[in-house]
């Protein structure tokens, strides 16, 4: 079973055969299908109120919501959609100032186990107030690295890609059992895996649409399939690679921009996240072999996202 190329780790590796390969090969020849399809789209952009927004569901996350709302807004996310799934911590006093500032819309959703279906609610509502759309957790930290801003990297897929993937940076405990909670999450964790992992987190060109309730809404926040006149396409990687199966192609090393997921944190927030179960699963499977599984890849270090520690801790002051 192979389980990393040359630039990433898969997640879930599947065993090698006959029918991987045909599927490989199918998949090759959608990619090159599909990048012609796109390059022959022309989009016209018009003018809305934000560039970028995040569409978030969170369940009793208040601890983490200011840092991850205070670092994403530092490298461009001007609006935040939360979706609040029953929690019964103090997440409305730390959301208020930034619902009086109209940095974040707030919605109650009370549902269970009903994340896509969030995501396409923000869809319907939202969608004609930002350019882009994106979709991630609050363990997720956007890192643009080639530029401090992420629709300075996002603007030149504007004109004929309906969504851009970018891939998960994933960390570890680095080591700690436990830690001081005051601690910022961003500057606590640094060891992580050597190569990038080949899921990511999608962000949708709202001037195409999107078919709801379809094949391609399932997933929507890893792969997002845009629809133009009626026609579904689907995503590009960070380096314009159509998105089909399981292929991710990567042109070096250098990547551009990351998504930070700081998936465990310390060992005993791990256990708490598995304890208090999610947004998505009412019984999490990751157990303590899946942890394992994740943290004994972590050997390698990555401090991307401390240049905006300064700025980040400034915010956190104020």
């Amino acid at each position: 079973m192979r389980t990393e190329s040359k630039y990433f780790i898969k997640d879930n590796p599947t065993p090698f055969g006959i029918k991987k390969v045909a599927k490989s090969i199918l998949a090759h020849i959608e990619q090159c299908r599909y990048k012609v399809k796109l390059n022959m789209i022309k989009c016209e952009q018009t003018e809305k109120k934000y560039k970028v927004s995040i569409c978030a569901i969170f369940k009793n996350e208040a601890f983490y919501l200011k840092e991850w709302l205070e670092f994403n807004h530092l490298v461009g996310v001007e609006h935040f959609y939360m979706y609040n799934n029953k929690s019964e911590d103090r997440f409305e006093a730390v959301l208020e100032p930034y619902i009086k500032k109209g940095l974040v819309t707030l919605v109650e959703w009370p549902y269970e186990q009903k994340q896509m279906e969030a995501y396409m609610d923000c869809i319907e509502k939202y969608a004609s107030e930002t350019k882009w759309m994106g979709f991630i957790d609050i363990d997720e930290f956007i890192v643009p690295k080639s530029t401090d801003n992420i629709y300075d990297f996002l603007q030149k897929f504007e004109k004929n890609r309906g969504a851009v993937n970018i891939y998960w940076r994933l960390y570890g405990t680095s080591g700690q059992m436990e830690r001081n909670l005051d601690g910022l999450v961003v500057e606590d964790f640094t060891v992580c895996w050597p190569k990038y992992c080949d899921i990511g987190k999608c962000f949708y060109n709202t001037a195409f649409g999107f078919e709801e309730n379809s094949a391609w809404s399932r997933g929507l926040h890893h792969k997002f399939w845009a629809n133009w006149k009626g026609k579904n396409v689907p995503p590009v990687n960070i380096f314009d690679h159509v998105c089909i199966g399981d292929i991710n192609k990567a042109d070096t090393a250098d990547f551009p921009i990351q998504i930070n997921h700081y998936f465990t944190k310390s060992y005993r927030e791990y256990a708490l996240k598995r304890a208090k179960g999610d947004v998505y699963f009412k019984i999490n499977p990751h157990d303590e072999a899946y942890f394992y599984e994740h943290e004994m890849k972590c050997s390698s270090t990555d401090f991307s996202a401390y240049k905006y520690l300064i700025k980040l801790k400034l915010a956190m002051e104020e």
